[in-house]
């Protein structure tokens, strides 16, 4: 999907679910890792984690747009846009988008105890030779990398 079909399926989401036009740009921004999307206050853009569409499902994308559509509308129409404000919670029941992302960095490394077979689930690799289970101070051992 490029740009200027994610700015059509914004504008037809703002439309249907808000009965409000979008005016603003929103693009996928591929140096998002940890959040879905991004609302900017001073510009009104919006930025979508590009592994939304590409590691999940259009369905997930949807619900992100629907997210930031919450902030963006909040925001235009006077109101604090923040997730922990009633207009918040209630305009995103509404229209149904999502509360969180669903998680993109999924851990690479896993060790499990060679003790009390406890496993560690890791992003980087671990010294085993250093480091022991926190649980009973056992050896730690790579069972899986992905």
């Amino acid at each position: 999907m490029s740009n200027q079909e994610l700015q059509r399926l914004c504008e037809q989401i703002s439309k249907k679910y808000f009965a409000r036009s979008f005016k603003h740009r929103i693009y996928f921004n591929p140096r998002l890792k940890t959040t879905g999307g991004r609302y900017y206050l001073k510009t009104h853009d919006i930025d979508i984690n590009p592994k939304m569409l590409t590691v999940f499902s259009k369905a997930v994308l949807v619900g992100v747009i629907k997210h930031e559509l919450c902030h963006y509308h909040l925001h235009l129409a006077g109101f604090s846009g923040q997730h922990r404000t009633k207009e918040f919670k209630q305009l995103l029941a509404a229209v149904g988008g999502l509360k969180f992302a669903p998680r993109v960095d999924q851990p690479k490394y896993t060790y499990e105890c060679l003790k009390c077979h406890y496993q560690y689930r890791r992003n980087r690799l671990v010294n085993t030779s250093k480091f022991v289970c926190g649980k009973c101070r056992g050896k730690l051992k790579l069972i899986a990398k992905r």
